[in-house]
């Protein structure tokens, strides 16, 4: 997070809360829905939605527990309560973290399923999918308790809690933004760009070799441009992860290496909620673009509907 004064100009105030308060409805909303999608629809049981169901839980955690952290701590609060200060920080910091490694065990999983389909059968289970989740939110409990390690620094004498004044921004920008964000970003690109070329290239010889068993091999086709499609739909989803955080890493990049350089409030708070709306995008992507989730969605919908009238009689 970028430095926050202790005072906001009202009505700044009341504009960034009123978004806050829309973005946390409809986090906690839409991927309440994809849990409950995947909870009644047995099709929807699939290794990769166990990873999307703990973003999910992540995103809504964001809406329930971070965005209210962040209203709080934006506008300087808790006053002279360094631990409580430094715990709503850590909230911000581990659910940030929980959902950069889902993604990358997302990532991890596709790459194994359509590259390497017979050492996925073997390893991948149920429960090995269970015990990734366990590392993935294990490690995202240790990265974010980082400001409770004894890596932070005191608040001025004001007694704001305000977070450059209270979290070392060296370690903010080195540790988290470099180690923790940068780094399984980058993998993450590696493995959808190598997704994406072998499969093309895998579609651009079974269109050219002819095909000894054809009814197998139109099959195996329509498998393939089914598994691409899948991975299309999630590196959209860590596109538009990278474009919602970017931003404010980059504005804690700034703080640190040039402090004399002013930044206007306005931008820090709309890079702050863009960091958070992301929360609230993802279950859109899963309706608009998996075929699946949008199915049962609809059908939710339908069954709610169709069980107002009788309710009403």
């Amino acid at each position: 997070m970028a430095d926050m004064p202790s005072a906001i100009q009202p009505d700044l105030k009341g504009v960034y809360i009123a978004t806050e308060f829309i973005i946390a409805m409809l986090a906690i909303t839409g991927n309440f829905l994809v849990c409950l999608a995947v909870t009644l629809n047995k099709k929807l049981r699939t290794i990769t939605n166990y990873f999307l169901v703990s973003l999910a839980v992540a995103d809504i955690l964001v809406g329930l527990v971070a965005i209210p952290c962040a209203v709080l701590t934006d506008l300087g609060k808790p006053h002279h309560d360094l631990p409580l200060c430094l715990l709503l920080l850590s909230v911000l910091m581990f659910l940030t973290q929980s959902s950069i490694l889902s993604l990358l065990a997302v990532a991890a999983e596709r790459y194994m399923a359509i590259l390497l389909p017979f050492q996925y059968q073997r390893i991948m289970s149920p429960r090995t999918a269970w015990l990734a989740l366990f590392v993935t939110w294990v490690f995202g409990a240790i990265s974010g308790s980082v400001p409770l390690m004894d890596w932070h620094k005191k608040p001025a004498d004001s007694g704001y809690c305000i977070f450059t004044c209270v979290v070392d921004m060296r370690n903010m920008v080195y540790f988290n933004f470099f180690c923790c964000l940068l780094v399984p970003l980058v993998a993450m690109y590696i493995i959808y760009g190598h997704i994406f070329l072998t499969v093309r290239r895998q579609l651009r010889s079974a269109a050219v070799e002819p095909q000894l068993g054809e009814l197998k091999g139109a099959k195996s086709k329509v498998r393939t441009r089914q598994d691409l499609r899948k991975a299309h739909s999630l590196f959209l989803v860590l596109f538009l992860f990278t474009v919602c955080w970017m931003p404010i890493h980059l504005i804690n990049c700034v703080l640190l290496l040039y402090p004399q350089c002013g930044i206007p409030m306005s931008v820090i708070l709309s890079a702050v909620l863009l960091s958070h709306a992301n929360s609230a995008i993802n279950p859109i992507l899963y309706a608009y673009r998996m075929r699946s989730f949008r199915h049962t969605l609809r059908g939710m919908c339908r069954a709610t509907h169709s069980v107002q009238p009788k309710s009403q009689e």
